[in-house]
């Protein structure tokens, strides 16, 4: 007799003796011959192959070349060329994640909405009479914001959003700084799409051009550049944008990080025109900031005055009359050494400085207690080149500041004096030599600066308890 298990496992076995590989089977070779020479296939089977093949041969290729190249990584990326499909899915997939980006946006009418339903739900403070919530108050208006406004509110709500505030005694936290908060995060938001939108190669960085074009699009919301004359508009931009390359642009790589340009105190100057002009802005204001149509004209007539020849460019000797001539030979000599491009026919001596570079001048000059301005300026001051300042150096650049200084009819002074005095302000760490670090971290960078290369800069430190006199007297008297 046979067991049950025994008669299963020989029924099993016959059934795999029974049933042929399907590779045997004909119809299975017909068909895979068939297929095989694409004779059966449509459009999009043999797109599919095609598509296949290629990305094969591209994949063997990289293969290729990782086991030729060894274990040195890659470090360079070639960008798409214009017009390639890899080019136009990044322009897509850009365009369409900025796209949501911006519809996730609070729009204008959402942020008052946000503002009344701040001032329904708030509390007033006994004491200040400022207008005030609780944590338990910015849960509820959170509730109602999402009702009226929708879900894209939410997110300014957030438990560690109400901790960034300073809180009373009671653990209240004022709704106006809030919503300064809220009004700030969505226009640095819509700033940054903006940019990116006109970052062509995608890189998060500036081109001036792109940053031209940027400053363009915002001039007819800015309340204090709508009335700009047309013919001005472009040079307007170049002046703007270029405040943006000299202190975003440190490097001079020719692009500025829209990051960088978020965070720089640039923007937040420009973003100062949108005060209606029937606001009380002084003409001091309106010189002060760079961004002004005043100060722009400003700049256009200065450049134009020292273009005594009318030749788009400013030689050392136009130069020098600058700022009345208060400035010194010495530093005019290495502002040319050091900031300004030698021309494509000739030598040094014929080198002139384009608009480009009287910008970046009179930003230096204008920003002498900036990172940015002092290392512009100390790089005319150091005169060998070597990362610091010796005695001689100071010795040497104060020696035709003292010159004209005499010549001014001011008193004799000492030069030797002067140079312990500039030591004591800036107490370096090497008591021999004065570096770019030790006149940032002294604070007072600009000021010996000013002392080194212009007599007005020296005669305004040597009357600043006059001229701190002269600023209270007015104050007292209002």
């Amino acid at each position: 007799m046979y067991s049950g298990s025994s008669d299963g496992e020989s029924h099993e076995a016959a059934t795999q003796r029974k049933i042929p590989p399907v590779s045997s089977m004909l119809w299975v070779r017909n068909l895979r011959r068939y297929i095989g020479s694409g004779a059966g296939l449509g459009s999009e089977a043999l797109m599919e192959l095609e598509t296949k093949r290629i990305l094969l041969d591209i994949f063997k290729e990289k293969q290729q070349k990782s086991a030729e190249a060894g274990t040195i990584p890659s470090f360079y990326k070639k960008k798409p060329e214009e017009g390639s499909i890899s080019h136009r899915v990044q322009k897509l997939a850009k365009y369409r994640f900025l796209k949501k980006q911006s519809d996730l946006l609070l729009n204008a009418d959402d942020l008052d909405a946000m503002w009344v339903c701040l001032r329904e739900n708030c509390v007033i403070d006994d004491a200040t009479g400022a207008e005030k919530m609780n944590y338990e108050d910015f849960c509820h208006i959170a509730s109602v914001c999402t009702e009226q406004i929708g879900p894209k509110c939410r997110r300014f709500f957030s438990p560690s959003n109400f901790m960034k505030f300073e809180k009373d005694e009671s653990g209240r936290i004022a709704i106006l700084p809030f919503y300064l908060y809220v009004m700030r995060t969505v226009s640095l938001t819509q700033a940054r799409i903006d940019m990116s939108e006109l970052d062509e190669d995608s890189d998060g960085f500036l081109q001036p051009h792109e940053m031209e074009a940027y400053i363009r699009g915002l001039i007819p919301n800015l309340a204090q550049l709508r009335d700009m004359p047309a013919a001005f508009v472009q040079m307007y931009c170049r002046i703007a944008a270029h405040k943006f390359s000299f202190f975003c642009d440190p490097h001079r790589r020719g692009k500025a990080c829209i990051k960088k340009v978020l965070l720089s105190n640039c923007l937040q100057e420009l973003m100062e025109l949108h005060q209606e002009s029937e606001e009380e802005v002084t003409d001091t204001e309106q010189a002060e900031n760079w961004f002004s149509l005043t100060s722009a004209q400003r700049i256009c007539d200065m450049f134009l005055a020292l273009d005594k020849d009318m030749n788009g460019t400013l030689s050392k000797q136009e130069l020098k009359e600058y700022a009345d001539g208060t400035l010194t030979e010495i530093f005019i000599e290495r502002v040319f050494d050091e900031h300004v491009r030698r021309c494509k026919i000739g030598a040094g001596s014929n080198r002139e400085m384009d608009f480009d570079s009287f910008l970046d001048f009179v930003l230096a000059l204008e920003n002498k207690d900036t990172p940015e301005g002092l290392t512009y300026l100390f790089r005319c001051l150091d005169l060998n080149g070597r990362g610091f300042l010796t005695t001689a150096d100071i010795h040497s650049l104060f020696r035709d500041v003292h010159q004209k200084w005499i010549e001014g009819g001011n008193y004799e002074l000492c030069i030797e004096d002067v140079r312990d005095e500039i030591w004591d302000m800036v107490k370096p760490a090497d008591p021999l030599r004065i570096t770019l670090a030790d006149l940032l971290a002294c604070k007072q960078g600009g000021t010996v600066a000013s002392m080194l290369i212009d007599v007005r800069g020296f005669w305004a430190h040597d009357n600043r308890e006059n001229l701190l006199q002269e600023e209270e007297e007015p104050e007292e008297e209002s």
